[in-house]
């Protein structure tokens, strides 16, 4: 048996606002944006190359509005890995999206912390070969 993760559901307070912080800053590609009813549509972000992706799901109540950029009570969300940390890190503070903790360097690769539009907190990741 195979199984693997599809989707990771992000609670968002704005679909379009969502769509371009995740297409605009941080390079994930628009995969799907599909009108479900008048208040819901589905919108998945993917990172290039990344058989994982996030579903954008639109804040619907209060308890939901709540969580929004914490869904994880403070701790670091999601892990984000790369081939060209230097690079994409770069290209972050370019697009000015907040660091929270500036690249260390690893036994392991190289590490930084960022926060998506929300206050999400994201490990920048590039392993190093293990070759």
């Amino acid at each position: 048996m195979k199984q693997q993760l599809a989707h990771i559901a992000l609670v968002v307070t704005d679909y379009d606002e969502a769509i371009a912080f995740y297409t605009g800053k941080l390079n994930f590609q628009l995969t799907e944006d599909t009108v479900m009813s008048a208040s819901k549509r589905w919108v998945i972000v993917t990172p290039p190359g990344s058989a994982c992706s996030l579903l954008l799901a639109k804040a619907a109540n209060e308890q939901q509005q709540s969580v929004v950029g914490n869904q994880t009570g403070g701790r670091v969300f999601l892990f984000l890995h790369t081939t060209d940390f230097d690079n994409y890190f770069q290209r972050l503070v370019d697009l000015n999206v907040k660091m929270v903790r500036q690249p260390d360097v690893e036994t392991w690769g190289k590490v930084a912390v960022f926060e998506d539009l929300y206050g999400n907190l994201w490990d920048l990741i590039e392993q190093r070969d293990q070759s």
